[in-house]
């Protein structure tokens, strides 16, 4: 899409309220390497510091996708805190990042193949992240928002589980939708699937990954388990990488939408990219469907840039 559809889109998309988005905010390091790791001796790789988390990377696509805004709540430690801050804004989005005096930014290290499909693996230390809690959230924050996003990591912590409960609450009695993407299928098998769907009751919208949605419903067939997952959760987008798409209600899917071509560098923060377009679409008025596609196509941006985050947005 040029900057100019961006700029279209953004003024679209004007009056339609804000996305809020609370989730994680990481500093991550990711390594590309080429073939396997050599164990107990060196690997050659490049080797690159950016800014990511899921709720972050959400909230940078978004804006770059056109919402006009774009607000993230997040929590951070002191050291990167002003880092965190610049780089969400030259994104367009605007930081409502706690401090946190005690604990670090959570800090990731990717593990990319330098291979042609660019599969990476992750080593986390949440950090800060997950000390995003109740006491964090005000009521106020759905001030003039139009849908609330959730990042999946909050269900992974006690205090930000209460977190996502009050934000439920609060975004329902104002008739604000709230999304969810479930963020981590190796976190996600830790908490249980029958956990994790009572604690996401009242959303609106679920983005899991294929194995996150084989994962929650038990069928190895991730389009099956979009249509299972939509009995319930009202509408269910299931992102399958260089397969597309399957958006599912009422138990039945409505589309498979196909993915974009792309030559992957890093597939990090695909997902993040596809959930933050979509929302950006649906807030510019466009159907699910359509939202998908739009999602398909940042999904395939971003697996041609290092790190999970779009380009900075031109001033």
């Amino acid at each position: 899409m040029s900057e100019a559809a961006h700029a279209g889109r953004g003024a679209r998309a004007a009056g339609a309220g804000a996305l809020l988005v609370v989730g994680d905010v990481i500093t991550d390091v990711v390594a590309r390497h080429r073939g396997p790791l050599a164990a107990g001796t060196d690997t050659a790789a490049s080797i690159r510091t950016v800014p990511g988390g899921a709720g972050a990377n959400v909230a940078c696509w978004a804006a770059y996708r056109g919402a006009a805004e774009v607000r993230l709540l997040g929590r951070v430690g002191a050291e990167a805190a002003a880092w965190h801050e610049s780089e969400l804004a030259a994104c367009g989005v605007r930081p409502l990042l706690v401090v946190d005096p005690e604990v670090p930014t959570g800090t990731v290290i990717c593990l990319v193949d330098g291979g042609a499909r660019a599969e990476r693996t992750f080593l986390t230390d949440s950090g800060a992240s997950l000390r995003l809690g109740s006491a964090d959230w005000s009521d106020a924050l759905l001030d003039g928002v139009a849908r609330l996003h959730l990042s999946g990591y909050l269900l992974f912590s006690e205090p930000s589980r209460a977190l996502v409960a009050v934000a439920v609450r609060a975004a329902r009695a104002r008739g604000v939708p709230v999304s969810l993407d479930p963020a981590s299928a190796g976190f996600l098998r830790e908490l249980g699937a029958g956990r994790f769907l009572a604690l996401v009751e009242g959303v609106d919208v679920l983005l899991p990954s294929r194995d996150e949605a084989c994962l929650l419903t038990g069928l190895a067939d991730p389009v099956e388990a979009a249509a299972e997952l939509s009995l319930r959760v009202p509408l269910v987008v299931v992102k399958q990488g260089n397969a597309g798409a399957a958006v599912a209600r009422s138990g039945k899917v409505s589309v498979r939408v196909p993915s974009v071509p792309a030559t992957p560098r890093d597939t990090t923060g695909a997902g993040d990219a596809f959930t933050g377009a979509f929302l950006a679409a649906l807030l510019a008025g466009a159907d699910p469907e359509d939202a998908a596609r739009e999602g398909c196509g940042a999904g395939a941006r971003a697996v041609e840039r290092v790190g999970g985050r779009p380009p900075p947005l031109p001033d």
